[in-house]
């Protein structure tokens, strides 16, 4: 990253991390910078977040990135996209939005959510109330 780059990263990263409510500890602020330095939204695994810092000059071990993101996503920074019972990916995007899983490339992608239409809902059972809706649509190509 060049000085301008860097110093805008880690601007970005210190604002998302206020706005959680976290305070900016060493392994926070260097996975901040990859998961919103550059402004653009993220769906990341824990695992290729981890890869990601290996090569730069902060090194965060697995569990530090997993219990990372989980904070992350406890302070309403991120969600958690479950794709199946083994894998789930974290989108920096927060609003309500369908996904699109590559089943052939492991890939999660934002699918048009003007294009989504649900029509109705189950019931819900008596004392609860709609928390959100997750929209995983998974795609193999021909």
């Amino acid at each position: 990253m060049t000085a301008i780059t860097e110093e805008m990263a880690t601007e970005r990263a210190t604002g998302w991390l206020a706005r959680g409510g976290l305070r900016p500890t060493r392994q926070r602020m260097a996975l901040a910078r990859l998961l919103v330095g550059d402004g653009h939204d993220r769906h990341v695994t824990a695992e290729s977040l981890f890869a990601a810092t290996t090569s730069g000059p902060e090194k965060v071990s697995l569990a530090t990135v997993y219990n990372t993101l989980k904070a992350f996503c406890e302070a309403g920074l991120m969600q958690e996209v479950v794709v199946d019972g083994a894998r789930s990916y974290f989108d920096t995007r927060m609003d309500d939005h369908p996904h699109f899983f590559w089943e052939d490339s492991a890939l999660l992608t934002d699918a048009p959510a003007e294009e989504l239409e649900i029509a109705r809902l189950p019931t819900l059972p008596e004392g609860t109330e709609l928390a959100r809706v997750d929209v995983v649509i998974r795609l193999r190509r021909k």
